[in-house]
């Protein structure tokens, strides 16, 4: 399998009693796929997975992988600071039918060093019987790099595929392409700046805002990947203020507001996650009507 263009990183939707919204999930998954996404990311940081217990985490896979009907690669999210944690709940997602690959960031908050992010990897990759692995290099959240010397030595493990980079440094950007295989797969996790990747060797994105827009997103990275940067850069320019505004707050809050705006989800999130600021929601509607979504 090899990951190529966009996929979405889908959001959660939460009923008033905050339970799983079931039919709204399976809608915004047919929807989704139905506007040309490549591939679905179902229960990474904008789907609010660290407030999911293991079984609702469990359920909205099953959700996705039924609505999706086999129709593109689904990539579930499975993440711990703990790596025997990490390594259990791995190969527990792996082996629930219709799952892909698995994504997995980097372990938060203990701050491992570079050996022992490799160590902690290269466990997760051996206890998923071959299933495909994409890291998820994300300081910004885990508060450790990823740097492009481990992710080099990890690529060399066969069943390490890819890596979601979203370290935002466009120089590291440029040296993770320049020091894996050719078949090792770079993604974006930060879509303003995919145009950059793809055109450093990159193959796509890992995308918040195709959440919101996924026909354009689909479009920008089949233009790029064709070499028809104009065109993408036309869809880029129009795109890029919601883009930002995405991250007016913490993801997910302002693109479920959004969301919600379109009429696709009741907008709820689970605590620590609460509704938008009112000074940030008039931004947010600014924004969203100037690009055309509530047309």
């Amino acid at each position: 399998m090899q990951l190529r263009g966009v996929g979405t990183a889908l959001i959660t939707p939460f009923k008033a009693d905050g339970s799983i919204d079931e039919p709204a999930l399976r809608k915004h998954v047919a929807w989704q796929v139905q506007s040309g996404v490549n591939f679905l990311v179902p229960c990474g940081t904008t789907g609010e997975t660290p407030t999911l217990s293991e079984e609702e985490q469990c359920r909205v896979i099953e959700i996705v992988v039924e609505a999706n009907a086999g129709r593109v690669p689904v990539i579930a999210g499975a993440t711990s600071n703990s790596t025997g944690e990490a390594v259990r709940k791995a190969a527990a997602i792996a082996g629930l039918k219709g799952v892909d690959g698995i994504l997995s960031a980097s372990p938060y908050y203990n701050k491992p060093t570079q050996e022992g992010q490799f160590q902690h990897f290269k466990a997760i990759a051996e206890a998923v019987d071959g299933k495909p692995i994409v890291l998820y290099s994300v300081q910004g959240r885990t508060a450790v790099n990823l740097e492009p010397a481990t992710i080099a030595r990890l690529s060399e493990i066969a069943n390490i595929i890819a890596v979601k980079e979203a370290s935002g440094n466009m120089s590291q950007i440029a040296e993770v392409c320049a020091s894996v295989p050719l078949n090792f797969t770079v993604l974006s996790g930060d879509d303003a700046i995919t145009l950059g990747f793809i055109g450093h060797g990159g193959k796509g994105v890992v995308s918040v805002v195709s959440n919101l827009i996924p026909n354009a997103m689909a479009e920008l990275t089949s233009a790029a990947l064709g070499g028809d940067f104009p065109r993408a850069q036309r869809i880029q320019r129009r795109y890029l203020p919601l883009m930002s505004a995405c991250f007016f707050e913490s993801n997910p809050i302002p693109v479920k507001a959004v969301l919600a705006m379109m009429k696709r989800i009741e907008e709820h999130y689970r605590l620590p996650m609460v509704s938008i600021s009112d000074a940030n929601r008039a931004r947010l509607d600014q924004v969203v009507r100037r690009v055309g979504l509530l047309s």
